[in-house]
This record gives C-alpha cells, structure tokens and sequence, in this order.
C-alpha cells in the first residue's frame, strides 16, 4: 500500500464516489481534506476478515475483489468469492457506525486507487457540515439497505434451493424402490 500525497488528483474522482455525489463543492473538499488516498497493487489486502478497524473505503479506479473465509470443513478453510467493486463503489461502512471485526476480506483484483475516512473524521465532518453530514448518512444508509437487499435475496434463493426432508425421502424411495 503507498499512502499518495497530492489530494487535488483526486477530488474529481472522489465525487463520483456515491456516498459523496450529493455533496456540494465545498462539504467534498471538507471529505477529502480529512481522507487518505491510497494505491493498491493487483492481490494486496485491503482489508482481513476479523479485523477490528474503523474506516470507511471508496474505489477511485481499480477493482477489489471481496471474500469470506469458509472453515465449515476441519483442516480445507478456503476463500470464497462473494463479489467484486469497481470505481464508485464504497465498503466498510459499518465501520463508521460500529466497532465490529471486518466480515470478509477486501483484495487489490488490479492496481486499486481508495479513499479511506476514519470514524472519528466521519463524525467531525457530520458535526461540522450538518447539511452535508445528512447527505452522506442518507446515501450510506441507501447502500447499506441495498446490500442488504441483495443478501436476503440471495439467502430466499439458497433457501429454495435446499432440500427438504420430503425432497430426502422421496429421492430415498426412488433409489431403494421401497
């Protein structure tokens, strides 16, 4: 990871950075001023499952690819692919509301450029831009219900997709012929 200095690279992408694309002018140059920017080469770690950090992530230009650890097998723990984030997309937004473990990795799929806002810039950015501060809240809570959209769907179709023990027996009867 190499921590880049020169800001005003990056003010425009920043605000294609949907949590930020309802700031004025002067409420993103308040984000930036407080933001890191960072680069990522292709496989670097962003962010670790379990971790225990407070920031929040907007994707510049790059891709990341997000994982879970799956353990369920003693001794065969592997990652499994959940989704991949380009440019505009945002993750770890709980980390700005709770001080959770990270629930899945965050990789470099390329060369990835980010932003990042600690929870403690977040919060004296709400204090101060209270108009702007409502904006980024509004957009994050969007976010955050749309994904969680997607997993309840996701789940509903898992759950569809299982077994059930009337399915179990009657496979039973008809590969036992009883």
């Amino acid at each position: 990871m190499q921590e880049l200095t020169d800001k005003a690279a990056w003010r425009k992408k920043a605000a294609g950075i949907l949590a930020f694309r309802y700031l004025s002018p002067a409420e993103l140059e308040a984000v930036v001023g407080v933001a890191g920017f960072l680069r990522y080469e292709p496989g670097e770690l962003v962010v670790g499952e379990g971790e225990l950090e407070s920031y929040f992530y907007g994707i510049l230009e790059g891709t990341v690819s997000v994982s879970v650890r799956d353990s369920s097998e003693p001794g065969a723990a592997k990652d499994v692919y959940m989704c991949a984030l380009g440019p505009g997309d945002a993750f770890g937004e709980a980390g700005l509301f709770m001080n959770v473990r990270r629930t899945a990795s965050v990789r470099a799929a390329d060369a990835a450029t980010l932003i990042r806002i600690h929870r403690s810039d977040f919060s004296a950015f709400i204090r101060a831009q209270s108009a702007g501060g409502n904006k980024l809240l509004l957009v994050i809570i969007y976010g955050l219900l749309r994904k969680l959209r997607a997993a309840n769907q996701e789940l509903a179709y898992e759950r569809k997709a299982d077994l059930d023990q009337t399915d179990v027996d009657a496979l039973l009867e008809d590969m036992l012929g009883s």
